[in-house]
């Protein structure tokens, strides 16, 4: 797979990044890379897992009409329609 050219301010403060860790822009640049793939992946799971509950919850019948959420959170915010 070729890679897209970096833009030169990406490049810059990729440079920077690298140098305040004393590190060669290549290896900080896969650190970097690698820590937020990861985060992605967590999020993605746990937005998966979320998902996975609120259907488990709506079979189960435990849900309430939207009215009454807006409503409760308008009073609980001060919020006025």
């Amino acid at each position: 797979m070729d890679m897209m050219p970096l833009k030169p301010e990406r490049k810059a403060q990729l440079e920077e990044y690298a140098q305040r860790r004393g590190q060669d822009p290549a290896i900080a640049l896969d650190e970097v890379l690698a820590a937020y793939l990861e985060w992605e992946r967590q999020d993605f799971e746990e937005a998966v897992e979320g998902i996975r509950r609120g259907h488990e919850d709506v079979k189960a019948g435990r849900t309430r009409p939207a009215a009454d959420f807006l409503s409760e959170m308008r009073q609980k915010h001060g919020i006025s329609r």
